[in-house]
């Protein structure tokens, strides 16, 4: 019998996308077999207290830029084309017309996951995808773990290079808690770089730096 697809969403601010998002994002894809990640920029991001983030389209094609060619990745204007705030629920149900029958894999760093209580419907949400969340510098999985025990005990599930994935689904499990060896690189550091004229060779694919070059983008002061 054959498999349900399996949809990686990976949603996020991206301003801009760097080196460290795509590293991951293959990662997880290899890990639990997916067949393709949905990049998902957002519009109007709920929990960015930051006045300054990118223009939506903007941040769009630096995604764009950064997975062209990449085998099972894809740049996804759900959110970004929308005039309205991104929310994850509304964003899922949107994605499951568009994959009927396929088994969604909700992609997240431990810090997003920290504030998921806050989240719009955030219980519809567990309901609608599993979560994959991963290491994310300065917030240990074991602390973005607490934030829904005991409550959701049974349905989660600490990952490391040993443990199996397929017996986890078949299990009940919908949260992965994924241990990462992240790279060292933030969308706040290459900001901060641009601003000082530091180069960010390395940070970012090339075509995406060269956009932000043409654009001028990051080059004021941010609040």
């Amino acid at each position: 019998m054959r498999r349900a697809p399996r949809i990686g969403i990976f949603g996020g601010t991206f301003d801009p996308i760097h080196a460290g998002h795509l590293w991951a994002a293959e990662a997880v894809r290899s890990r639990f077999g997916l067949d393709r990640v949905l990049f998902v920029p957002s519009n109007i991001p709920p929990h960015k207290r930051r006045p300054s983030v990118a223009p939506a389209r903007a941040r769009l094609a630096m995604v764009d830029l950064a997975v062209r060619g990449r085998r099972g990745f894809e740049a996804n204007s759900l959110e970004a084309r929308s005039r309205s705030t991104s929310y994850s629920v509304v964003t899922l149900a949107k994605i499951r017309k568009l994959y009927p029958g396929a088994l969604l894999f909700f992609i997240l760093g431990a810090d997003a996951f920290l504030e998921i209580k806050t989240w719009r419907e955030w219980r519809k949400v567990l309901d609608q995808c599993l979560l994959i969340v991963m290491t994310r510098p300065g917030t240990s999985l074991r602390t973005a773990r607490a934030v829904l025990e005991p409550e959701f005990r049974s349905r989660m599930i600490s990952l490391r290079r040993s443990t199996k994935i397929d017996p986890a689904l078949e299990a009940g499990r919908s949260v992965f808690f994924l241990h990462l060896e992240a790279l060292p690189v933030s969308s706040t550091e290459i900001r901060r770089r641009i601003r000082e004229g530091c180069p960010i060779d390395g940070l970012v694919l090339d075509p995406v730096a060269a956009y932000i070059s043409a654009g001028k983008l990051y080059q004021g002061q941010e609040p």
